[in-house]
């Protein structure tokens, strides 16, 4: 673009250098050779003329390099932390397709800039709080005038919170080793079906204190594939199902078949998540209980999409507030 403007201008330059000679033919002007002050004026004309066209060429190349500045000092902006500078739409196709995909890096930026933030955020929380609790009950429990009932409620809290703590500080190197994973390795065939049973027995003590009732609907199946890793998926998912379920409410389990391979649902009819929560539901210490009243610290669920991931499967989501909430796991055979 730059060239042929440069061209276009350099090009009406020499045209008007050659039809003012050509006039000065007509008019006779050129053939009076003994006179040399007509060579004055000519000169003077071509003279000017490239002062003209180079002057407009230097004041005409600042147009199109004026999107390419603002592309610089946006660049600045985001190497300083400004992630919401945006560049204009120009008519250029280049320039355009450029600021579309700067736009769009900087919007991606923004948004990992505010999970990075969330994520130190709630794991600051998460952290702090069982500590401050520990801290708490150790104190009290320097008092001599507890009963001995007081001291073993207090025992209980601080057994509970270490617990707490050791729950987080394993699922985050489960979540950073699982990260650092491309494949499963070793991959083993195991009865997926007996597995999921299993899951569910092992969290009975939950969803009977809750008087929950357990209705499962089970195809057998031999899978190939971590066993380890897909006992996560399953207990993470039950048990996220049991923590939000009402008293005396119902959770379905069903193992199934279909045409990518094998399909896992579990259906709650607890209370379920507004569209937002649903968006971040699998990321990293995101709770949709701002309060964090509930148990949990937000890497069970970004833990089961790391795991189905890397088994090639997916895992979907369907939630209403007040109605319940649909996990399915799509797994490859």
């Amino acid at each position: 673009m730059l060239s042929l403007i440069v061209l276009v201008i350099l090009l009406l330059t020499m045209s008007i250098i050659g039809l003012t000679i050509v006039f000065l033919f007509k008019r006779g002007f050129l053939h009076q050779q003994q006179d040399p002050t007509f060579l004055g004026p000519i000169l003077l004309l071509i003279i000017s003329s490239t002062v003209v066209g180079t002057t407009l060429t230097a004041i005409l190349s600042r147009i199109p390099l004026k999107p390419l500045r603002r592309v610089v000092s946006a660049c600045n902006k985001v190497a300083d932390g400004d992630f919401s500078v945006r560049l204009p739409i120009t008519p250029i196709d280049e320039f355009n397709m450029f600021a579309k995909s700067f736009n769009r890096m900087a919007e991606e930026l923004g948004s990992l800039e505010i999970l990075r933030s969330d994520f130190v955020n709630n794991f600051s929380h998460e952290f702090k709080t069982p500590i401050a609790s520990l801290r708490g009950f150790a104190k009290i429990l320097r008092n001599s005038n507890l009963t001995e009932e007081e001291r073993n409620e207090y025992l209980d809290i601080i057994i509970s919170e270490s617990d707490r703590l050791t729950e987080l500080a394993t699922n985050v190197l489960t979540l950073t080793t699982l990260e650092n994973l491309n494949i499963v390795s070793p991959k083993t065939t195991f009865d997926l079906s007996e597995q999921v049973r299993r899951s569910v027995l092992m969290l009975e003590s939950k969803w009977s204190n809750k008087h929950l009732s357990m209705i499962i609907d089970l195809d057998d199946f031999s899978y190939s594939g971590s066993e380890d890793l897909l006992n996560q998926v399953w207990i993470n998912l039950i048990d996220n199902a049991i923590k939000f379920s009402s008293d005396h409410g119902k959770i379905k389990i069903k193992l199934k078949p279909c045409e990518e391979g094998i399909i896992f649902k579990i259906i709650d009819n607890g209370s379920g998540m507004d569209e937002e929560s649903q968006k971040h539901i699998f990321d990293k210490f995101y709770q949709g209980d701002k309060s964090h009243s509930t148990e949990g610290n937000g890497l069970g669920l970004a833990i089961v999409n790391k795991i189905v991931t890397l088994h090639q499967g997916q895992i979907l989501i369907e939630s209403e507030l007040d109605i319940g909430t649909t996990f399915t796991v799509i797994l490859p055979v």
